[in-house]
């Protein structure tokens, strides 16, 4: 049974992830970045995907100084990302690992703060290319490798700000959450006799943290008043564990002061019944 204690308190074993492929976007970011570091730490193999490459291979050598691993790093800019280039993405995981265990979505563009009849064409477009676009093509690439290795985990990273001004960030994040619905109700289809899932896609909105995202949308706001990103890392690193081979078509709303979690697939209440 899901309990707040166990999604945001989450302490897993020691080598947790070991053998696991982890592959994160907006890597070199500060919620992508916490999660690397501790997925290192539990032994996962990972891939570090970010259009910052200083960024990443800053992080590379945190990581490997801090365990002795080198992760792989695959610089890579959503917003001019081609079809072409996320199926040769999916090749070189395919050649390096051969399946892959883990996939999250840390990826964002905040585009324009401003009223829905003045957002520039160009910034609402972008930021879906990024958003959603970009999420859902890196997914559908994938996605075989994650069936391959029949013990995977798609995480996407929602965040609720459908509100005024919010605009393409608002719009864009809804639709994450919808692809996650659609993707996780496809996946039941899949479930085992032990109701256990060769591939789960869940949703984690974060809430509040100090990002340079959060920096840009309130930047008269205190950073130092925040949560650091490592405290929303354990939902993560559940989602991404064997504990949660069972879990699938949820969203974890991490600010609640009760953790809510929302069947985003109507099976899944089935389960729980």
């Amino acid at each position: 049974m899901l309990t707040p204690g166990l999604i945001q308190n989450y302490q897993p074993a020691t080598n947790e992830l070991a053998g696991k492929a982890v592959l994160i976007t907006g890597a070199a970011g500060g919620l992508g970045s916490s999660i690397a570091r501790a997925a290192s730490e539990l032994g996962a193999d990972l891939i570090l995907l970010d259009k910052n490459e200083r960024g990443l291979n800053t992080l590379h050598d945190e990581i490997e100084a801090n365990t002795g691993t080198q992760p792989g790093l695959y610089p890579l800019d959503l917003a001019g990302a081609t079809v072409d280039d996320y199926a040769q993405l999916a090749d070189t995981l395919n050649d390096v690992f051969g399946q892959l265990h883990g996939l999250i979505h840390c990826a964002a563009n905040l585009g324009q703060i401003a009223p829905m009849g003045s957002i520039d064409a160009k910034l609402w477009l972008s930021t879906f290319t990024v958003n959603l676009h970009g999420a859902m093509l890196l997914t559908q690439s994938v996605l075989p490798l994650m069936q391959q290795s029949k013990n995977a985990s798609v995480v996407f990273t929602v965040d609720n700000k459908c509100k005024a001004y919010w605009g393409s960030y608002a719009v864009s994040k809804a639709a994450i959450a919808g692809m996650c619905q659609t993707l996780a109700d496809e996946l039941d289809a899949d479930r085992s006799a032990d109701n256990t899932f060769p591939v789960t896609c869940n949703a984690i909105d974060p809430g509040k943290m100090r990002s340079s995202l959060r920096s840009s949308a309130f930047p008269g706001e205190d950073p130092s008043a925040l949560p650091d990103p490592a405290t929303k890392v354990p939902a993560y690193l559940y989602l991404l564990s064997d504990q949660a081979r069972q879990v699938n078509g949820h969203s974890f709303a991490l600010d609640s002061t009760t953790l809510t979690c929302n069947e985003v697939a109507p099976q899944i209440a089935e389960l729980e019944d």
